[in-house]
């Protein structure tokens, strides 16, 4: 939960006098720093350098009042932020003579700062997106990333209150609390109150999921604030810095509420593709589809964070942001209310034998489809404690392909496409599905679930086959270590589709490119999904 920006600024003594040791500080460099300023720091920034000077405020949901609170939270965001910025975050300074004529680096400290490496605002993921230079390569990193981050950290303890339901519904119910103070316009608050209501609805649904989750281990100490103003592309890699230092209670929360603000951030930047991406390669990583669960409601909760702070925004600014800020508020209540209320469940099994393009089409197609997508390769080798690209013979006490491992893995598929269709989720499950029988035991979990149900066939070529299989063996870089030899076992016991059987055939002898430019074959798809 991002906390709200303060009333108009305070001139309290002790903000006056740190105002003035900022202003004498650009003194102490060869060249006057430029001075960035929120509500709650100065930023002096000096060539490769920047000192964070923290406010001496207390706005009820963080209090640096006094200089040990300075000094305490200070060293807070330097520990906290070098768990995924270690090189931004350099050390806590201390300030020393006086406001006059003050000094870097000087005890007895008057004040501090947090010292950190200077990056250019350029590099920033809401910019560089804005600007068409973010890249799938840059997404998959960053989930990468998030879900090594998450999985390191440890749980929160039994019966902690950052496990209590009730801290979930306060943050999400204080969300609304200032909203109808700073909307006027009757299509606002109409659009509020069902939000507000979708909100309620759905929360009441999770509550039994949100004390599961927490019983399991789910409620860590996260960023807390993971939007893309917040991440920084350094050497290609996206960089997340800036996390929450100043309550426990907004860094302690769902790993599912942390991934579910940078998701809602690419969604409500125009790039659902991105949105998609980013979620099923951090759920793939981590293996946390019952998240799904709970996903619609922090999509929901996220969006109306970012609504109430335009709002306050549109309250506090001049005339010339108003409509700016108002037109942003409206947007994010609407994106609020899609993630909360409008649900498209559909269930697409794909077909076809190693290296006919099934990763690469459920790639694809949960980017055009806004789908979760669920891999047999990625799932079967984490039945068998390995991760996704590692070599099934380090597992050599257990034969991870043989019939009783291919019938566990088709029964975990199943159980987790379940899970996200019951979300609400349209569901691609990546998976040969030779055998009629497979495939008929997710027919009839379609038509339990009263969804739309498809076979994605993937046609290829033998011969483009075993180069495709050739050229990822000497890769090593896929979960499938499906070779020649399996293809070829595989083409002697498969079962032909019926005439029957909901097909669309995709024939894939091409690249991705190839693949995706097969117009008529996804409008085929499309009406199968009415």
């Amino acid at each position: 939960m991002t906390p709200d920006p303060p009333l108009p600024a305070n001139s309290s003594p002790n903000l006056l006098r740190q105002q003035q040791l900022v202003d004498a500080l650009r003194g102490n460099f060869t060249h006057s720093p430029e001075v960035e300023e929120t509500h709650i720091s100065w930023v002096l920034l000096t060539g490769r350098d920047a000192f964070k000077i923290k406010k001496a405020v207390n706005l009820g949901f963080l209090d640096f009042s006094t200089l040990e609170l300075r000094r305490f939270y200070c060293g807070e965001e330097l520990l906290l932020n070098r768990r995924l910025a270690p090189d931004l975050y350099l050390e806590v300074i201390a300030i020393g003579g006086s406001p006059e004529q003050p000094v870097l680096g000087k005890e007895p400290a008057i004040e501090y700062a947090v010292h950190m490496r200077r990056f250019a605002q350029s590099g920033l993921m809401d910019h560089m997106l804005a600007r068409g230079l973010i890249t799938p390569a840059h997404i998959d990193k960053l989930a990468s990333i998030i879900a090594d981050f998450h999985t390191a950290l440890p749980p929160a303890e039994a019966g902690s209150t950052f496990c209590a339901i009730s801290e979930i519904e306060k943050a999400a119910l204080h969300n609304f609390s200032h909203l109808p103070q700073l909307l006027r316009a009757p299509d606002d608050l109409n659009l509020l109150e069902a939000v507000h209501e979708a909100s309620a609805r759905k929360f009441a649904a999770c509550e039994p999921l949100f004390r599961q989750r927490a019983a399991q281990g789910w409620v860590r100490e996260c960023h807390g604030d993971l939007h893309l103003g917040n991440i920084v592309v350094l050497d290609d890699i996206p960089t997340p810095f800036d996390c929450i230092e100043f309550s426990t209670a907004l860094r302690w929360i769902d790993v599912i509420s942390e991934i579910s603000f940078t998701v809602m951030d690419l969604l409500q930047a125009g790039q659902p593709q991105l949105a998609w991406r980013l979620l099923n390669a951090y759920l793939e990583h981590t293996g946390d589809y019952q998240g799904c669960g709970v996903l619609r409601f922090y999509l929901g909760y996220r969006a109306m964070v970012r609504a109430k702070i335009a709002a306050i925004h549109a309250s506090q600014r001049g005339a010339a942001n108003i409509k700016k800020e108002l037109k942003s508020c409206r947007s994010y209540l609407a994106l609020a209310d899609d993630c909360l209320t409008h649900h498209r469940a559909a269930l697409i099994i794909t077909h076809g034998l190693p290296g006919c393009g099934k990763s690469t089409f459920a790639q694809l197609a949960l980017e055009r489809l806004g789908a979760i997508r669920i891999r047999s390769d990625v799932e079967r080798k984490r039945l068998f404690g390995l991760a996704a690209l590692a070599d099934r013979k380090l597992k050599n006490d257990a034969d991870i392909y043989s019939e009783d491992a291919t019938r566990r893995t088709y029964a975990r598929l199943h159980e987790l496409a379940r899970g996200v269709l019951a979300a609400g989720f349209s569901v691609i499950v990546d998976a040969a599905f030779l055998r009629h029988a497979e495939r008929e035991s997710f027919r009839a979990l379609a038509q339990e679930m009263a969804v739309p149900f498809v076979i994605a066939n993937l046609q290829t070529d033998v011969t483009v086959l075993a180069a495709r299989l050739s050229l990822r063996s000497r890769r090593g870089n896929d979960a499938s270590e499906a070779d020649i030899l399996v293809m070829k076992k595989l083409q002697a016991v498969q079962e032909p589709l019926r005439a029957q059987e909901a097909a669309v055939t995709f024939t894939n002898n091409g690249d991705a490119d190839a693949l995706r430019s097969a117009d008529e074959t996804w409008k085929t798809l499309d009406a199968h999904l009415i």
